[in-house]
């Protein structure tokens, strides 16, 4: 198994699932000296993690379930990732605005925004501030004016690459001991005396196998934390009494090119259909709308879109924004993920709550930590109360947690915006290139090109839609933990989430593959094949 001796040692905790929960745990336990292992079936942030509406936010909207605890730790989270990694999220101006007919209406929305503004005291961002109706035409020209009263525009902020996010973390936990395998499938918990010890474990590439070891468990599997826990259940039989933890529901999103009357800023909008809100959001040069929220109970391995969802985020779009006139041919891809959210006999979607919960599995089974929900932005939270019970677990006392002060690796430099101006990039690379370079690597940029330094050939732009260059193929493979050609392309360098898909590039990183990283003929042919099969296309 290509993953050095990763069978010949105890790790205090083995974490599966390498999405933004277990990245984050990862990091904040390896910088607190713990040995940790993390294993995951795919790659890292290659579940839900990818597939969401890509916001750091405040939760508006659980004001109106009264989840103000959850508002309160989502607005102090978004204020640290802001400060930790600033290259990957950056502040979102939103717009709300409403009409004669919202079920919100102006007062209700003004009430909830002072609250929310309260609720963040000592925040970097601007207060929000309320438009008349002239006033809300001038900032969105191409809004539906028929019954419009005005708006509200406030401010959160967008992880504009949520892949990026998970994979500095675990960029981070590796700097600090982690040890990391991706396409590694538990097959076997082992389970003796009601403690977990170890798993036995499966290289879904290599086919190798081998059993790991871990004083504690922890299952951060996201929507397949049932799944995870289900080996045991079949394992040893249904005496542990493990009982369905997630509850998830499915989330879908369509991405579509600039259209007449695209909004400048993000716009969050009452759906006429049923009253949910969603979002259309300026994004990678390209538009987002999203999202859905309906129970899921099929296959978590191949979620997809389905037309229903398809026609709703279209005419929602249509009716606010007359000119748009979106069709399905307008949708340049489309994706779908499960909310890892706590299972409750509850049918209304909206009232599930979005608050996370550690399950510890004692005393009916030792040794295995369950995480239920989470997202993205209270994930270093999620983290830091994790880690906190880890060493409480281990017996051992529980020192203090930094993630909150260190930067991310893409972050490291005392003011980034100074950093940027400065970057000595070679002045023969267009500002789309350095501009990309800059915000998928942030500080990191730099060590991007010193892969250069043994090809100049390297410096080739592979992705004109992007910027993209040549030597990205290689420092994903080499320095960013990529295993195949899904991986650089989707989840490293992010060519695959422009308006073509990758498709041609793809074939240009397998060359770039065979020529630096020793690729067969036969393997980058294959991966291209692959690649076409799981990119987020075919709406």
């Amino acid at each position: 198994m290509p993953n050095d001796n990763i069978s010949d040692q105890e790790f205090d905790v083995v974490i599966i699932g390498a999405g933004i929960n277990g990245a984050g745990i990862a990091r904040d336990a390896a910088m607190r000296g713990l040995n940790v292992l993390v294993l995951d079936k795919g790659d890292i942030g290659g579940g839900t993690s990818s597939w969401s509406t890509r916001l750091i936010h405040g939760g508006l909207r659980y004001l109106e379930h009264g989840e103000i605890d959850l508002v309160r730790e989502s607005l102090r989270e978004r204020e640290i990732l802001l400060r930790i990694a600033p290259h990957l999220v950056r502040p979102l101006p939103l717009l709300i605005p409403f009409y004669e007919d919202s079920r919100r209406g102006p007062k209700t929305i003004r009430t909830g925004m002072l609250a929310y503004d309260a609720l963040s005291i000592g925040k970097s961002l601007p207060r929000h501030r309320t438009l008349n109706r002239t006033k809300t035409i001038e900032q969105a020209p191409g809004l539906q004016i028929e019954g419009l009263l005005g708006s509200t525009i406030y401010y959160d902020a967008q992880v504009e690459y949520a892949e990026r996010l998970v994979l500095e973390n675990m960029l981070s936990a590796k700097e600090h001991g982690a040890a990391i395998k991706t396409y590694a499938r538990v097959n076997k918990i082992i389970v003796e005396e009601d403690n977990v010890g170890g798993l036995e474990i499966e290289d879904l590439i290599s086919h190798q196998t081998c059993t790991v070891h871990g004083r504690l468990t922890i299952n951060a599997a996201g929507p397949w934390v049932d799944q995870v826990a289900g080996t045991l259940e079949t394992q040893i039989g249904t005496g542990l009494g493990i009982k369905r933890m997630i509850g998830g529901t499915k989330g879908s999103h369509i991405v579509v090119a600039s259209f007449p009357g695209a909004p400048s800023s993000a716009l969050y909008v009452e759906a006429k259909a049923d009253r949910r809100p969603f979002f259309i959001i300026p994004w990678n040069g390209q538009v987002l709308i999203g999202t859905t929220d309906t129970h899921y109970e099929g296959d978590l391995d191949a979620v997809e879109i389905n037309d229903e969802e398809i026609a709703y985020l279209l005419a929602e779009t249509n009716q606010v924004i007359p000119q748009a006139r979106l069709t399905r041919e307008s949708i340049l891809f489309a994706y779908s993920g499960v909310r890892p959210l706590p299972f409750t006999g509850n049918s209304n979607e909206e009232k599930i709550t979005r608050r996370h919960f550690i399950h510890d599995h004692a005393p009916r089974l030792n040794n295995f930590i369950s995480i239920i929900g989470g997202k993205l932005t209270t994930y270093r939270s999620l983290s830091q109360q994790a880690v906190d019970l880890l060493f409480r677990k281990l017996e051992l006392k529980v020192p203090p947690c930094s993630t909150h002060q260190e930067p991310l690796p893409g972050a490291r430099a005392s003011a980034l915006a100074s950093y940027s101006y400065q970057f000595a990039a070679p002045e023969y690379l267009p500002g789309k290139t350095v501009d990309h370079l800059l915000r998928v690597y942030g500080t990191r940029a730099p060590q991007v090109l010193v892969v250069t330094d043994s090809d100049p050939a390297l410096l080739e732009i592979v992705s004109p839609e992007t910027g993209a260059i040549a030597a990205e193929i290689v420092f994903a493979f080499q320095y960013e933990l990529a295993r195949t050609l899904t991986d650089c392309l989707l989840r490293r360098t992010m060519i695959g989430l422009g308006p073509s898909g990758g498709v041609g590039e793809d074939e240009t990183a397998a060359r770039i593959a065979q020529q630096h990283l020793g690729w067969s003929a036969d393997r980058a042919r294959e991966e291209v094949i692959e690649y076409r099969k799981q990119r987020p296309f075919g709406a």
